[in-house]
């Protein structure tokens, strides 16, 4: 019975043993303003975690949290303060801070979200991450949407002058100066105020891509639509995280992560813009909302109007040591050659 007894406790000493041996699971915790079912969350946290977790084989698990941790403009700082370890968050909420991540917000960038943002990452990874903008957090992928375009709840938008002196809700970013540029009284707001901003009457109308307009049924609340080729617009986005939690990892770990992060999170996330714009489209051609594309004529005026921009980004790339004017050509190139 002793004997017995003791080859119990022998067999438990080893189990437990092992067990105390065995590296224990980091689970991250990942913060969005945006609902779980929404495709910016599901695409960029969780989808990525679920990456994650498999290619660590479980030792690194996302937890998404029930509630954002700040409000959209505090997203970049609660992440690098450890408030949260991982989130995603567009640049213009703190345009300040960021320079070259305007390099994919110009008018003329591309029709299509997935080849914009896989070449936006190669570019960012090649040349701009050296500049060091995302200080105190990590950039696990950066991307944008699809191109913007003009939604009016009344009169047509034919041409540039059509823009004057009309108050219409503008995003964050390099949006804000195109506005200005044509002319544009805009009226900077986050994206969960714009159907009341429309429905009251406070705006005449929004300067937004596709991929949203569904999901806030705008179609509802707009007549007509001006499609620009090439985007009035983009806004960069990226997934940050806690540079000091990164580090911490394994270097095995480290590399799992890096090899599910990047253009495999860009491309899933441009994808699923395209599929978005798709559901918009279906909503507005419902809605009979009369949708027109801007003449050459327009998008020539665009040019003109919104150069002093791009020469103005040169200048500020220069300065932080990054040679503007080549890679923006590259960037462009780039964008083709994904096309292809």
């Amino acid at each position: 019975m002793k004997r017995h007894a003791l080859r119990i406790v022998s067999v438990l000493v080893i189990f437990l043993g092992g067990a105390a041996a065995a590296p224990a699971q980091t689970v991250l915790t990942a913060s969005s303003f945006l609902p779980p079912n929404h495709f910016l969350t599901r695409d960029t946290l969780v989808a990525w975690g679920a990456d994650v977790e498999k290619a660590t084989q479980g030792r690194v698990k996302i937890n998404l949290l029930s509630k954002a941790v700040a409000a959209p403009p505090g997203t970049l700082d609660a992440v690098r303060e450890g408030l949260a370890d991982v989130a995603w968050t567009v640049h213009g909420l703190t345009a300040a801070r960021f320079v070259l991540t305007n390099i994919v917000e110009f008018p003329g960038t591309g029709d299509s979200a997935e080849q914009i943002s896989v070449a936006y990452q190669r570019i960012h990874e090649r040349h701009l991450a050296k500049a060091d903008e995302h200080k105190g957090v990590k950039a696990i992928a950066v991307f944008s949407h699809g191109p913007g375009h003009v939604l009016m709840a009344k009169k047509p938008i034919n041409t540039l002058e059509d823009l004057a002196n009309t108050k219409i809700r503008t995003p964050a970013g390099i949006a804000v100066e195109v506005a200005k540029s044509l002319g544009i009284v805009g009226v900077l707001r986050p994206v969960t105020e714009i159907y009341e901003l429309l429905s009251g009457g406070i705006v005449d109308g929004v300067m937004f891509p596709l991929d949203s307009i569904a999901s806030l049924k705008l179609e509802k609340l707009i007549k007509h639509m001006t499609m620009v080729p090439g985007g009035l617009f983009n806004s960069s986005f990226v997934v940050i995280m806690n540079e000091e939690r990164y580090n911490k990892l394994s270097r095995a770990d480290r590399e799992a992560i890096d090899s599910v992060s990047g253009e495999v999170v860009s491309r899933r996330v441009g994808r699923g813009f395209e599929a978005q714009e798709k559901n918009s489209l279906a909503a507005l051609q419902s809605a009979q909302v009369a949708v027109t594309s801007a003449s050459p004529q327009f998008i020539e005026a665009l040019k003109a109007r919104t150069a002093h921009l791009e020469t103005e980004w040169v200048r500020q790339a220069g300065a932080k040591g990054i040679d503007g004017a080549r890679v923006l050509a590259e960037f462009r190139a780039e964008i083709r050659k994904v096309s292809r």
